[in-house]
């Protein structure tokens, strides 16, 4: 069984990349099966940040690793809250963040309320070997939470082609149409070269 360690803490992410990644025999551990181990996440990009993360934990477990950087970029808030997403009002606060949210789009218009979702994935191997993929889904932001799946933004972010909140969808047709589904699906098309 191989294994690889998804450089996150976040179950939601977690389950995520399980599911897509089970299907190749790989064995997925995340930084709940190693506490300790400390980042500072202080990039400037979604790639910096994803590249720190897996480069940290590589070199300490000497141990292929996956890490992403994801985040909402709204259109009205010049691009935030960006690589700040999880901490946008604290830290990883998802009902804080999406009320700070709400807030600072108050007298913004539905036209101008666009926005995507964006994912950077990062795997480093212990040698240093790289593999970049990213992925968007574009949509709008809600004016009030809908629907009781996901995690983060979801229940605010309204998926233009499918016409639900990404939290109204089941977790197979997330997959199919998010972020970290399309990056993934990229990044799985050069896993077998650089594994």
């Amino acid at each position: 069984m191989k294994t690889i360690v998804i450089a996150t803490k976040n179950e939601g992410k977690a389950r995520e990349y399980q599911k897509m990644l089970e299907p190749q025999g790989i064995e997925i551990k995340t930084l709940a099966d190693f506490p300790g181990i400390k980042i500072d996440e202080n990039g400037k990009t979604f790639e910096e940040n994803a590249t720190i993360k897996a480069m940290t934990v590589a070199k300490k477990l000497q141990l292929p690793v996956m890490a992403d950087d994801s985040g909402l970029v709204v259109d009205a808030l010049n691009g935030a809250p960006g690589i700040h997403s999880a901490r946008y009002a604290g830290d990883h606060d998802d009902a804080a963040n999406n009320a700070k949210l709400l807030q600072n789009l108050i007298n913004v218009p539905d036209p101008k309320r666009t926005a995507h979702f964006h994912t950077t994935i990062v795997a480093v191997k212990p040698d240093g070997t790289k593999l970049v993929a990213e992925g968007r889904v574009d949509g709008h932001i809600l004016h009030r939470p809908t629907g009781e799946n996901g995690f983060g933004y979801d229940p605010l972010f309204y998926v233009d082609e499918l016409k639900k909140s990404m939290a109204e969808l089941t977790a197979d047709q997330k997959n199919n149409i998010s972020h970290r589904g399309k990056a993934l699906r990229s990044f799985m098309r050069n896993f077998n070269d650089w594994w």
